[in-house]
């Protein structure tokens, strides 16, 4: 069971990230965080970014509607720039 689940909707994954931020730094640590996202690149992008915060990508959630994706928060992930959240603060 999620810890909090992060309606991405179609948002683009640029936008997805910056808002799915927010959320984790308020789901705070070993929280686990679902996103639905739509957006074709979120297989590729929420990874990456997991890999280049800190937190752990936990993979495709089995059995959903729509394509939502599995995190858990990490209490040493590194902070994004505010506007770009590919790039460490």
């Amino acid at each position: 069971m999620p810890d909090l689940v992060v309606d991405g909707a179609d948002k683009l994954c640029v936008r997805l990230l910056i808002e799915l931020r927010d959320h984790v730094r308020t789901a705070g640590p070993g929280a686990v965080v679902h996103l639905i996202a739509t957006d074709p690149a979120a297989p590729v992008d929420l990874p990456a970014w997991c890999h280049l915060t800190g937190h752990t990508y936990l993979g495709p959630v089995p059995g959903t509607e729509r394509p939502t994706y599995a995190l858990r928060v990490s209490g040493e992930a590194l902070a994004t720039q505010e506007a770009k959240p590919w790039h460490v603060a």
